[in-house]
């Protein structure tokens, strides 16, 4: 039996046939349509964020192991990027690195929706430190923002460190 010949599509939609899901968690408040997900995306991701005035988008990170970029589509909002302040406008890009030197919070300190995309490398491991709480975020299986099951995740404060042979054996008895 010769198996049918089906050429390779990338995955397409369209950003109103997306759902937006909102999340607010204290000073957190944003909708957000996951738009990488949707059209099948599986080592880049793509997100819609919309920020209602006065709303700020995820906690103040960065990734290890994954490169971020932001698109302003509309509206004005400030971005704290590595201990900075930076105004953004309607237009403007900013590359994330993975490391330090991409920590960042976008925030509406606007009157008007704030619309913009987040575009992201999707590798796993990846480890997401937040530098303001002390703690950092470990992903396994499924890097952040992506939809298969984890074979490790969990947050972790810096200063809970162990030593690297804390709790084992000099002999091994399994």
């Amino acid at each position: 039996m010769v198996a049918e010949f089906v050429p390779f599509r990338m995955g397409k939609v369209n950003a109103d046939d997306v759902d937006w899901s909102t999340l607010e968690e204290g000073e957190t408040s944003f909708k957000r349509k996951q738009l990488g997900d949707a059209a099948g995306g599986d080592r880049l991701g793509c997100s819609l964020y919309e920020l209602p005035p006065g709303g700020r988008s995820w906690p103040y990170h960065y990734h290890a192991g994954n490169e971020e970029a932001l698109f302003v589509l509309s509206g004005t909002g400030t971005l704290r990027l590595d201990g900075e302040t930076v105004s953004l406008v309607e237009g403007d890009y900013v590359a994330l690195p993975a490391d330090e030197r991409g920590a960042h919070r976008l925030i509406n300190d606007s009157d008007e929706p704030l619309t913009y995309a987040a575009v992201s490398t999707m590798r796993e491991p990846d480890v997401t430190v937040y530098p303001d709480s002390e703690k950092f975020g470990v992903f396994v299986g499924s890097p952040p923002g992506g939809r298969d099951v984890r074979t490790l995740h969990g947050y972790y404060r810096l200063d809970d460190s162990v030593d690297h042979w804390a709790g084992e054996d000099e002999e091994d008895s399994r």
